[in-house]
């Protein structure tokens, strides 16, 4: 579902808000270069002719709702992994903030693979960006601009067995925000947690709800192992991620037990496994929570099952 912000040459980011996102790109070099294409605003130009404007709520108060998606090459070609969820989200999130955005669905899945072509791209990671209009006050946009950026990945930007730590940092309060929708703005919480635990000396954080409870991470969706069984936590204070819901597609299928409920860190300590999980860290094994590691080997879990089938479907986009 999400990354956090630091950045190396094989790392990407979930939920960094790219405004003004060529500037920031450019100081990277690592997103685009001068032949690269893109769409925005209507039509198809080239990455380093694009601009925005400096008088959007989106660049000043994070009023903008996005998607992460990636492509695979596969034995049909490439393919856009569940390209109708994340549209159907992207709509989704953007009336959830009265955001006005027209495109439909197959519009938007035939820009993307169109965006592709024209880069030459199989292995990427897709980013649909909607802002809006100048507007400096506190109200509802009142026109969208859409952007479709894409960049290759042939790997994922996280590494198996990630030593993470409980977050002093809350997920948002879902009477304060609609936290189902994918907005930018959300992910300042995200990049404080994230850098939070890495400063720290951990990989990533795990991130509590108002009631204490676990949610998720800086950017993906949590699961653990106990007596055979995983755990994820419940809808409420999560993004219900569409990696998330494919992985209970799969445990339905390899007839892996698994329950949504509410459960507190300690619970998840010691724990025989446990794994985080998105659109771009796909399937990461977990080595431990507050310094006490996972107890069984990884190899020999239901999570790696899993992680496996998962690596297999979107190659082969089926089970």
């Amino acid at each position: 579902m999400y990354d956090c912000t630091y950045i190396e040459p094989s790392h990407t980011v979930r939920g960094l808000f790219l405004f003004p996102f060529l500037i920031f790109l450019n100081l990277y070099n690592m997103y685009y270069n001068d032949d690269t294409a893109i769409y925005f605003d209507g039509k198809f130009m080239k990455a380093k002719d694009a601009g925005t404007d400096l008088y959007g709520q989106s660049l000043h108060y994070g009023y903008s709702v996005f998607e992460g998606i990636k492509s695979y090459s596969t034995d049909h070609g490439t393919q856009i992994f569940k390209a109708k969820e994340h549209y159907e989200r992207l709509k989704r999130s953007a009336e959830l903030m009265h955001i006005p955005f027209d495109y439909s669905v197959n519009q938007l899945t035939e820009l993307t693979y169109e965006l592709l072509d024209r880069n030459g791209f199989t292995d990427a990671y897709i980013r649909p960006l909607v802002t809006c209009s100048p507007n400096m006050s506190l109200s509802k946009g009142q026109k969208s601009y859409l952007s479709l950026l894409a960049w290759e990945w042939n790997n994922g930007y996280l590494a198996d067995k990630m030593k993470i730590m409980t977050s002093p940092f809350q997920r948002p309060n879902p009477k304060a925000f609609k936290v189902e929708a994918k907005v930018g703005g959300h992910y300042v919480n995200s990049i404080l947690a994230c850098q939070d635990a890495k400063d720290k000396g951990y990989d990533e954080a795990l991130v509590l709800d108002e009631n204490g409870n676990v949610a998720e991470s800086s950017g993906a969706n949590v699961f653990y192992e106990k007596d055979g069984v995983l755990y994820t936590p419940a809808k409420g204070s999560i993004l219900p991620g569409i990696t998330r819901q494919t992985v209970m597609e799969i445990c339905n299928e390899l007839n892996i037990p698994v329950e949504e409920t509410f459960f507190k860190p300690e619970e998840m300590r010691g724990a025989e496994a446990g794994f985080f999980c998105g659109t771009a860290a796909e399937i990461v094994a977990l080595d431990s929570l507050d310094d006490v590691p996972f107890t069984r080997n990884w190899e020999n879990t239901a999570s790696s099952r899993v992680q496996q089938a998962y690596l297999k479907l979107v190659r082969v986009l089926s089970l």
